[in-house]
């Protein structure tokens, strides 16, 4: 828009009308500029992602990361369902066979049966010492001097 254009159509017109609506329609042309200029930044930016994307360029690396992530989750899994099997197991042999599970170390099931087994075995050979004398304490007929102490201090206290 020029000031001339501005005169034509408004003949009775200022100078400070025009220099205002002037000023108003520059800020809106700068305005309209800068949106204009980011807009044209974010077009080339899509259409080097567009580009990347049918070159194939980028994506190998993405892909290698997903596939490793991958590899370790089944790892990780196969792992936990490893250890998952051993604790059915043990639980299993410690039930049937009424054995604490945590004495239980085999990796099948054979194993830890043979081990139950061996357990029991070693828990009924060897039970509790047998005492000649009953497990009483012996005494001496001699009196202690604990026994002398105690007896003066109940005759003379």
């Amino acid at each position: 828009m020029k000031r001339t254009d501005i005169s034509d159509l408004f003949p009775d017109a200022t100078k400070e009308q025009i220099d205002k609506l002037m000023s108003i329609n520059g800020a809106d042309i700068n305005s309209a500029k800068g949106d204009l200029d980011g807009l044209k930044g974010q077009l080339a930016e899509a259409q080097n992602k567009i580009t990347q994307l049918q070159n194939g360029s980028g994506q190998s690396d993405q892909l290698a990361a997903a596939n490793k992530a991958i590899e370790d989750l089944k790892a990780e899994l196969a792992g936990m369902k490893t250890v998952e099997n051993l604790r059915q197991i043990r639980d299993k042999v410690a039930a049937d066979k009424k054995v604490p599970v945590n004495l239980l170390t085999g990796e099948t099931e054979e194993a830890c049966a043979d081990q139950a087994d061996k357990i029991l075995a070693f828990a009924q050979s060897h039970g509790y010492p047998v005492v000649p004398d009953g497990g009483e304490a012996h005494h001496d007929s001699a009196p202690q001097a604990r026994d002398k102490f105690a007896e003066w201090a109940k005759d003379n206290l």
